[in-house]
């Protein structure tokens, strides 16, 4: 979306997970029982939808052949555009959510989480193969 709400283009902040990382966790419990109790699952870290849209663009320019380019250059290709935010979600929108994951850490569970970047390339190179 464009901007709304004080972000920029793009810029709206979600606690991207990777379905590996969910599956991991779920694992822990699993090997664990004692432990058990409701968590927030996220990385802890909130990243834009600029970030998820340039490491995808990015991961498949590569697998062509082509130079990654930074946000700004892929605008100024034409690769990212953004359209109208709607007037419907104006003021509703949660433009920023980030998981407190400090019960999840309290209950032993120290795997580090994927960035956007790491999640989207496993997964955009995963789709390759199978296309």
């Amino acid at each position: 979306f464009e901007g709304c709400d004080g972000y920029a283009n793009g810029g709206q902040l979600r606690d991207f997970v990777s379905i590996e990382d969910v599956v991991k966790v779920n694992m822990y419990f699993l090997d664990n029982p004692q432990r058990s109790g409701i968590f927030n699952l996220g990385t802890g870290q909130a990243q834009s939808f600029n970030d998820v849209a340039v490491a995808t663009i990015n991961t498949l320019r590569v697998a062509e052949g082509k130079t990654a380019l930074s946000l700004d250059g892929l605008i100024k290709e034409g690769l990212i555009s953004y359209i109208p935010f709607p007037d419907a979600l104006k003021g509703k929108y949660q433009s920023y959510t980030q998981a407190d994951i400090t019960a999840l850490r309290g209950a032993g569970y120290s795997e580090p989480f994927l960035t956007v970047e790491q999640g989207t390339v496993r997964y955009v190179e995963q789709m390759l193969k199978v296309a």
